[in-house]
C-alpha cells in the first residue's frame, strides 16, 4: 500500500486524506478519482475518470463511493482494482460482496472510521480477507495513523461496531445539540448554551479518556448524594431510559447495514 488511489473523496474519504496528510504522509502517496471534487490537496493527483486514473501508478484502492453505487460503477473499476488491495468504506457491504464485485483484487479490507480521522482521533475498524502477515501489518499501520485501528476478527459484528464507532459521532453531536437546546428551553441564551454544552462534552470526554476508572464511576463521582447532579441523573437512570434509547438507536443503525447489504 505504497500508493493509494481514493475512489470517491467525499466527507469520509476527504477526512481520511486530510488526516493522513496532517500526520505527515507525503501527498505523492495518494491520488483521487472523483469527477465532482472541486480540487485535491496540493501534491495529490486528481483524476476525473477511470480511464485517466489508470495511469495513477497505484498498488491499493480505497473505495469511498456510496453503497448504492457499487453495482453501477463496478464494471468501470475492474481494471483499477485488479491485482491491488481493495479497501472499502461502503457501509453494509461484506467481504463476500467485495470479493464478488472485485474478483481480480489481491485482497479485500472493510474499513470503518469516523470523521475524527481528520484530526487523528478516529477509531478505525478493520476486517480483511487475502492479506498475509506483512500485508496486515502494513494496512494496520496506515489506518492506525488516523487514530486507533482495531482488527475485527468476527465480521458478523461489523455492522454493530459501525453503529457504535462509525455512526457514534452523529449521536454525540445530537446529544450536544440537545443539551444546549434544553438549556435554551429553560431560559439560557442560545450562544451561551451552545458554547457551554460543547465545552462540557469536550472536557468530560477528555477526562474519561485519561481516567483509570470507567464513565459510570466518573458519573457517580460528579453526583453527590442528594445534590443537583444526582437529581438529574435520576431522570436519565429511571427505567434505564437513556440506555434503552441508545440500544434502539444502535439497533436501527446496525440493521440498516444489513439492509444496505441486501440492496447492493
Amino acid at each position: 500500500m505504497k500508493h493509494l488511489l481514493i475512489i470517491g473523496c467525499g466527507n469520509m474519504g476527504g477526512a481520511m486524506l486530510a488526516g493522513w496528510l496532517a500526520a505527515g504522509e507525503p501527498p505523492a502517496r495518494f491520488a483521487v478519482l472523483d469527477p465532482a471534487l472541486p480540487e485535491a490537496p496540493e501534491g495529490v493527483a486528481l483524476y476525473r475518470s477511470a480511464e485517466e486514473a489508470g495511469g495513477a501508478g497505484h498498488d491499493a484502492v480505497l473505495l469511498g463511493i456510496k453503497p448504492q453505487q457499487l453495482g453501477a460503477l463496478r464494471p468501470a473499476l475492474q481494471a483499477l482494482t485488479a491485482g491491488r488491495t481493495v479497501s472499502s468504506l461502503l457501509a453494509g457491504i461484506t467481504l463476500d460482496q467485495l470479493g464478488a464485485a472485485f474478483p481480480g483484487a489481491a485482497a479485500h479490507i472493510r474499513v470503518m472510521p469516523n470523521l475524527a480521522a481528520r484530526i487523528g482521533k478516529s477509531p478505525v475498524i478493520l476486517a480483511e480477507r487475502g492479506l498475509d502477515g506483512d500485508g496486515r501489518e502494513t494496512a494496520f499501520k496506515l489506518f492506525d495513523t488516523l487514530g486507533s485501528a482495531v482488527w475485527l476478527e468476527d465480521e458478523a459484528q461489523f455492522d454493530l461496531v459501525t453503529a457504535l464507532a462509525g455512526s457514534g459521532p452523529g449521536f454525540v453531536y445530537r446529544f450536544i445539540d440537545a443539551l444546549a437546546g434544553a438549556a435554551i428551553d429553560l431560559g439560557l441564551d442560545e450562544q451561551t448554551a451552545a458554547r457551554l454544552a460543547l465545552a462540557t462534552v469536550e472536557g468530560a470526554a477528555a477526562l474519561a479518556a485519561a481516567s483509570d476508572v470507567g464513565p459510570a464511576t466518573l458519573a457517580d463521582r460528579v453526583a453527590s448524594p442528594g445534590g443537583m447532579t444526582r437529581e438529574g441523573l435520576n431522570v436519565l437512570d429511571e427505567g434505564a431510559a437513556l440506555r434503552r434509547l441508545l440500544t434502539e438507536t444502535l439497533r436501527a443503525t446496525r440493521d440498516k447495514g444489513a439492509a444496505l447489504s441486501r440492496s447492493a
